[in-house]
């Protein structure tokens, strides 16, 4: 049994992983159903043989016994092991004495010795071969002492080939904690059984297409991750698994690329290990056979992230321009690599495909059989728990045939010590993983009748070189194993093999799922542009990027980036549309009526304006072809015309593509059409200014006719009369 601080095993973080998934996935309307969980690391446990203290929130101690140079011991050599107290307690503990015991007997299979390393010891005899003092250890602090048993022990004087129990007990006044692990003495058969060694060379998880200058010089820094890795598999035998996202975020840099990241991508380029391609993103491949996604998601381009300056060709001084008769293409204008070019990772097989382990069944595994990638006919990854013989704990050689489904078949048990292994910097908790691998190991390459085996060291964020070159380590040089290349072990006669059925994920599928509806939006909107990949492009790598095994470890993280996407989309959805405008008065018979189109994007869009008034008392142009520039609103002006009659009429606006896709929303634009009023007002001036005329000649004739006449005659009075 090894006790060994976090990581936890990995088991327990896929439930883990997966119970936050479904809050998270909560948010974008997703199914959250817990997927199926892998088997729990054999060698792995702690236990208590009288009661311990009450575990603090933080944690509790783990004690760990941990044999030196992986488990191996050579006949007459000194037994050397560690046990370590990590106390993640609030409460430390007090000191003790550690007893060593060990077994005589080797185990007879690889179960009696799984059984041994998950706590099982009623059917393993051991008996007490050295003691030492403890101290105590602190809260939050821990101890390693080193223990020594000399070759002249009775316990060693006399151990033949095999691998055998050794157990370590920690008593202290406050509790007993005890811990298994096992002790190879090898086996000098002649025979050499050929395994292969998988080792994923990979990013971290990100939302974006592709990662940044910025993060690139990070990670291909001297201390960077990226650089960790190819430390950790330069010189070895190991089979590469490269996701094609890293050096296409370095190739669509050009000449801008970080000299780091350019100088990390030759080193790829050159090392000589057999090698495939991961999707994109190292995207989740079980997802998005049981989504329906099939073929699985590939890039359709990386232009988007090109800039014409990184990839100028410059002008040679030296050399003469040489005239030629015909014109030629401009020199000086960008040449840009195709998108195999921009995905290479350097002589790789293709059609390999790796799930996540334990996420692929029986359906996975016939639906991806048939496909063919490059004229090569694919071949799966799978661990051997999800095989019938394996489940049952029995070693299954590395190359398989399920129906007509081609398959290599890693050894799950071991692979996981490798991966524990890998991701621990402490030297002595490190070891007791590989003591368990190399114990596994022994059984293995003996249980393949000759026939090669297969291991991997999983997918796992930022770890130190020295871990991950150890644990590949531990595998290649173990004894009686020669390194394997992809090619050898996929030209291995097959073994038939049973896959058994898996449950699938239900949140990833239900995003897979969500991720392509939103992407079939995006694709119609994006007909509007020039080049629809600009948006379509940047669309797919982000999707594939959103689906990237990496966010298993972060599914919190991961459920506020699905969101984040979503509004992304939708957003770009909205980028273009009509704005809103108030109504409009037309007194006029004959009148343009203008309309905004809003454009967010940062391309120039193409649109036919559509109107359509619901009155026939006003004549609309219907349709108005638009090039609506970036980042801006752009005027566009429809003419009308107003026919006999005054009311108020509607018309209605609507954006196509060039396709007939709607874009954006329909809008309504309101026309108080007073256009009658034009003729009223002309009548009546029309009639005043004949009015005018007619009073004008009516008081000239009547003036004339006055001069005509003359002046008035006096009349005399009459005589008075006197009497």
């Amino acid at each position: 049994m090894i006790q060994s601080p976090p990581p936890a095993v990995p088991s327990a973080r896929r439930v883990r992983a997966r119970l936050c998934a479904l809050a998270a996935i909560g948010a974008l309307l997703l199914a959250p159903f817990a997927g199926p969980v892998a088997g729990a690391a054999a060698s792995v446990t702690h236990a208590a043989a009288t009661p311990a203290p009450t575990p603090s929130p933080v944690g509790e101690p783990a004690f760990t016994l941990s044999p030196i140079s992986s488990g191996l011991i050579q006949p007459g050599q000194p037994l050397n092991v560690s046990v370590t107290m990590t106390n993640d307690s609030a409460t430390p503990t007090g000191p003790g004495t550690v007893s060593l015991a060990f077994g005589t007997t080797p185990f007879g299979d690889r179960r009696d010795l799984a059984d041994w390393l998950t706590g099982d010891t009623t059917e393993t005899a051991v008996a007490e071969i050295a003691t030492a003092a403890f101290p105590a250890v602190a809260a939050g602090d821990s101890e390693t002492q080193g223990l020594t048993v000399d070759a002249a022990n009775p316990a060693l004087a006399a151990l033949g080939p095999g691998a055998y129990p050794v157990a370590a007990t920690l008593t202290t006044p406050a509790g007993t904690y005890s811990s298994t692990s096992v002790v190879v003495v090898p086996a000098d058969s002649g025979r050499e059984v050929g395994i292969g060694v998988v080792v994923p060379i990979t990013g971290p998880a990100t939302e974006e297409g592709l990662l940044t200058a910025d993060e690139l010089e990070e990670l291909t820094a001297p201390q960077g991750s990226l650089t960790a890795q190819l430390d950790a598999v330069d010189g070895t035998g190991a089979i590469l698994a490269v996701d094609p996202a890293i050096p296409a975020a370095i190739r669509v840099l050009g000449t801008s690329a970080p000299e780091s990241a350019a100088a990390w991508l030759a080193r790829l380029e050159a090392l000589p290990n057999t090698r495939f391609a991961l999707q994109f993103g190292d995207a989740d491949v079980a997802a998005q056979v049981q989504a329906k996604i099939v073929p699985l998601l590939q890039p359709i381009s990386l232009r988007y992230a090109m800039s014409p300056a990184d990839f100028t060709p410059v002008p040679s001084e030296t050399s003469a321009p040489t005239p030629t008769p015909t014109p030629t293409a401009d020199p000086t204008a960008p040449v840009y690599p195709d998108l195999p070019s921009l995905l290479d990772i350097g002589g790789a097989r293709a059609g390999v495909f790796w799930p996540e382990t334990g996420t692929a069944g029986a359906d996975v595994i016939a639906t991806l059989g048939p496909l063919t990638v490059d004229g090569q006919q694919a071949v799966s990854l799978i661990p051997s728990t999800t095989t019938v013989a394996g489940a049952d704990g029995a070693t299954v050689p590395a190359r398989g045939a399920a129906g007509t489904a081609p398959v290599l078949v890693y050894d799950e048990a071991i692979s996981q010590q490798l991966e524990e292994a890998s991701v621990l910097d402490d030297g002595a908790l490190r070891n007791a993983h590989l003591a368990a691998a190399t114990g596994l190991l022994s059984f293995a390459l003996a249980e393949t009748d000759g026939a090669p085996l297969l291991v991997t060291v999983d997918r796992a964020a930022d770890r130190s070189r020295v871990a991950l070159r150890t644990a590949i380590s531990t595998a290649l040089q173990a004894p009686s194993a020669a390194p394997y290349t992809l090619g050898a072990l996929a030209n291995s006669p097959a073994t038939p093999v049973e896959v058994t059925d898996v449950a699938p994920d239900e949140a990833r599928v239900a995003a897979a799922s969500a991720l392509v509806a939103g992407e079939d939006q995006l694709t119609q909107f994006s007909s509007v542009l020039d080049d629809p990949t600009q948006l379509t492009g940047r669309e797919r790598n982000e999707m594939l990027q959103l689906l990237g095994e990496a966010w298993r470890a972060d599914p919190d993280s991961w459920g506020v980036a699905l969101t984040d996407h979503q509004a992304a989309t939708a957003a770009t959805l909205d980028s273009v549309g009509i704005l809103r405008a108030s109504p409009i008065q037309l007194i006029t018979s004959g009148a343009v009526i203008p309309v905004w189109i809003r454009n967010d994007l940062p391309y120039p869009v193409n649109v036919t304006l559509l109107a359509s008034p619901d009155d026939l008392r006003l004549e609309v142009q219907e349709t108005t072809k638009v090039v609506a520039q970036p980042e801006s609103n752009t005027r566009v002006e429809v003419p009308v015309q107003a026919q006999i009659g005054s009311g108020d009429v509607t018309i209605s606006l609507e954006l196509r593509s060039p396709t007939g896709v709607q874009i954006g929303q329909p809008e309504m634009r309101e026309v108080h059409v007073r256009a009658d009023w034009e003729g009223i007002g002309l009548v009546i001036l029309g009639v005043l200014a004949v009015g005018f005329v007619l009073l004008g000649v009516v008081r000239t004739i009547l003036r004339r006719r006055g001069r005509r006449k003359g002046p008035d005659i006096e009349t005399p009075e009459a005589p008075k009369d006197d009497s």
